[in-house]
């Protein structure tokens, strides 16, 4: 990033900075998400995780894109050099991941994935023994080994190099985890559903958790080739799911991305919810049963102000972080928060699992309608949006903000253009070469006006 000059405090140079806002990502076969580098990172968690003499062991899945062949093979091996055990369950969503690493009492997870990214990149996640994703520090440690090779003579043989399984149940194991997220007293029966599963991991978990609790589904989405994952489909591509609600009446859409731990749904008259609105939703039912821990919210700076006026009548308060479902999560565990996510659908239910999860939001979305006696058309007038503009513009390279004079000087004055009605905020992807341009306030027209103005700005000093 900017503003750094490759040292450390000690003058040393830095180590390559291989993490982003959510994990390793990038082109699959180029730099970092090489066999090589995945390798190495196999290799540094092995060595992280052993703490005793026993057996250690990493589950690993992944969801469906052609690449996590190859990167599967290349993270065994760098685990399994390193003495550690493999646990392969294939594709799965990444909360499964992280519920599985607890439940079978594994030392940590892993998950080969881009998320909503196209099927030619792709990913690496970890998760520590307690389901929670690395700290900070904990990724900087594994780019410091990989970069001065720190444990390249540890090099276990005989029996003590590690071994690998496959865990046939994973999918059913996981089903069942889901399935008792869901109120016992209450039933899908008489519903029915769209389940658009973007060829992505959960084409096997959605639509049998809705089924075995008693809802009619319609899937789409559930014909993953290694090609067609986020392909205009899933929670980033909700269009088609939109008709095939109308077109099926159904009383509901759901729609997960390609690792599925983020959520939209779409109300039975084919319109769009996103995670603002389900949050507030969520919140409503949570203060209404005195579940939400200390009346609070956590959500992100790009959570529009209108999660803020609709939750307040109920006495709650939000409290917003970086963007990353991580830092919600670490938020809530600091001050003991249960309910968190993000505008784009990651949802924190703290109580039942450690990371973002679909399927599982989904289902608490369901029984909010099923208890409520209301459709999702009914149920998201609590939330009302502030106009709000997103520009994503393409970067050649992420520098620090306040290097870019004429960036800042345009940030300023869409400042003093929009005063107190409302917000500017931008910031670099963690997960792709953009920067993201958010414009809050009451005239979508100047919004998007004042986006562009920012935006061509990033462009000029950028492109």
């Amino acid at each position: 990033m900017a503003g750094t000059n490759g040292k450390n405090g000690s003058g040393r140079a830095a180590a390559p900075k291989l993490f982003g806002t959510d994990g390793v990502r990038g082109v699959a076969n180029v730099h970092p998400m090489t066999a090589e580098v995945v390798m190495q990172l196999g290799r540094a968690l092995a060595y992280l995780i052993r703490n005793g003499n026993h057996r250690h062991r990493v589950i690993v899945g992944k969801d469906t894109r052609l690449s996590g062949y190859l990167l599967e093979q290349a993270l065994s091996a760098g685990i399994m050099s390193m003495g550690v055990d493999v646990v392969l369950i294939g594709p799965l969503p990444t909360p499964a991941i992280a519920n599985l690493t607890t439940s079978m009492r594994a030392d940590a997870g892993a998950v080969i994935s881009a998320s909503h990214n196209p099927y030619q990149d792709n990913g690496i996640k970890f998760f520590w023994r307690d389901g929670f994703k690395l700290p900070d520090e904990t990724e900087a440690q594994i780019e410091s080994m990989i970069a001065d090779n720190s444990i390249d003579h540890l090099r276990p043989t005989a029996t003590k190099i590690g071994g690998a399984v496959r865990l046939d149940d994973a999918v059913g194991r996981y089903i069942v985890f889901l399935k008792n997220t869901f109120p016992r007293e209450l039933t899908l029966e008489g519903l029915t559903l769209v389940a658009d599963c973007a060829n992505g991991a959960a084409y096997k978990v959605l639509p049998n958790v809705l089924e075995e609790l008693g809802a009619k589904v319609i899937c789409i989405g559930v014909n993953p080739n290694g090609r067609n994952i986020n392909d205009k489909c899933g929670a980033l591509h909700p269009e088609g799911l939109a008709a095939a609600v109308v077109k099926n009446k159904a009383n509901l859409g759901i729609a997960v991305d390609g690792d599925a731990d983020r959520l939209i749904v779409v109300d039975e008259k084919g319109e769009v919810v996103d995670g603002d609105a389900i949050m507030a939703i969520c919140t409503g039912e949570l203060a209404r049963r005195k579940t939400l821990n200390k009346k609070t919210l956590v959500a992100t700076v790009m959570s529009n102000v209108g999660l803020e006026r609709a939750v307040a009548p109920w006495g709650v308060k939000v409290v917003r972080t970086k963007v990353g479902d991580r830092h919600v999560v670490e938020q809530m565990r600091k001050h003991g928060y249960s309910f968190g996510g993000e505008q784009s659908g990651h949802l924190v239910f703290l109580d039942h699992a450690t990371t973002g999860d679909g399927t599982l939001a989904a289902l608490q979305v369901l029984a909010v309608m099923c208890r409520q006696g209301k459709p999702m058309s009914e149920l998201k007038k609590i939330f009302e949006a502030v106009p709000q503009t997103l520009l994503n513009v393409e970067v050649r390279q992420k520098r620090e903000l306040e290097e870019l004079p004429d960036v800042m000087k345009a940030i300023r004055d869409v400042e003093k253009k929009l005063k107190a009605d409302g917000r500017v905020l931008v910031r670099f992807s963690g997960t792709e070469p953009k920067a993201r341009v958010l414009i809050e306030g009451p005239d979508a027209k100047r919004n998007k006006a004042y986006a562009e103005e920012i935006g061509g700005a990033l462009k000029r000093a950028l492109a």
